[in-house]
């Protein structure tokens, strides 16, 4: 099993439609080039340490994102047969690790794991393509997007780059 992240364009870039006013939000502008793309992404996986995470970088005409339709974020489990097992919903309300967790278990024949109603805050159907997917606290650049088609390595199609 291999965990991925996509790194899509950003949801609140400072020349953005709605820029993020949080204090301990990185300021960004939307990159307008793969390699600014690129330099963003790489900020952003060293803010919140994803490593030993790999992270692929949508191209520039966020093909991903839209086939994944991943805008914000969202939570993704692709099977070996290249078929979505579970998508979460559209983020940032709907970002649920937990429903992705239960997806990864039930692709392995496992148990989910009982939870408290309160954990998961609100209850949702987890398997369905309205999606739950999460915001990565304002780091992003100028018109890229956080796709990736599950598996591929090289991203999206087109120009995708991985870091």
């Amino acid at each position: 099993m291999e965990f991925l992240t996509v790194y899509i364009r950003e949801a609140h870039a400072l020349d953005g439609t709605m820029p993020n006013d949080r204090p301990d939000s990185p300021i960004v502008e939307e990159p307008v080039t793969a390699e600014e793309r690129k330099d963003v992404a790489k900020r952003c996986a060293g803010a919140l340490d994803m490593s030993p995470m790999t992270m692929l970088i949508d191209d520039m005409k966020d093909s991903t994102c839209q086939a994944y339709a991943a805008f914000p974020d969202r939570l993704y489990l692709v099977g070996k047969d290249g078929k979505i097992a579970f998508a979460g919903a559209r983020g940032p309300m709907g970002f649920n690790p937990d429903d992705l967790e239960d997806g990864v278990r039930e692709a392995l024949g496992m148990e989910p794991i009982k939870r408290a109603s309160s954990e998961r805050g609100f209850d949702r159907d987890r398997r369905g393509l309205g999606g739950r997917g999460g915001d990565r606290r304002g780091f992003g650049g100028r018109g890229g997007d956080r796709g990736g088609r599950g598996g591929d390595r090289g991203g999206s199609g087109g120009d995708g780059d991985g870091l």
